[in-house]
């Protein structure tokens, strides 16, 4: 259960990430976001002392691609779907930290309880 937490923890930094993006960008898959999110885990969950490069490139990737509404509502949507499937695991440790640390500006809170449908 602590899994899907940390899951839903990291998944709203994305999230929240992806609602501060300015930048036009075709439009981004599940499997995308989900690819991109993966190598930020280990240090969400306490398990690595900073996030690695490829977590950072992932944030930074997906604050750039998505551009639309559309677009960041549906990343919310494949996030929320996969925290719902994942149970285990440990604490949630470090996943708010996660924009900061690799230099994104999220300019919200982080939450797993984020309403895709109020991302714009």
């Amino acid at each position: 259960m602590a899994r899907l937490g940390v899951v839903a923890v990291v998944a709203a930094v994305v999230l929240a990430v992806l609602a501060s993006s300015e930048t036009a960008s075709a439009a981004v898959s599940c499997g995308e976001v989900t690819n991109a999110l993966m190598p930020c885990l280990g240090y969400a969950m306490g398990s690595a002392p900073a996030p690695s490069a490829q977590c950072c490139t992932g944030v930074r990737s997906l604050n750039s691609r998505a551009s639309s509404t559309a677009d960041r509502q549906a990343a919310c949507a494949c996030l929320k779907n996969l925290a719902g499937r994942l149970s285990g695991g440990s604490g949630m440790g470090n996943a708010a930290s996660i924009p900061s640390k690799c230099g994104v500006n999220v300019g919200m809170a982080i939450s797993p309880n984020v309403d895709c449908s109020k991302i714009n």
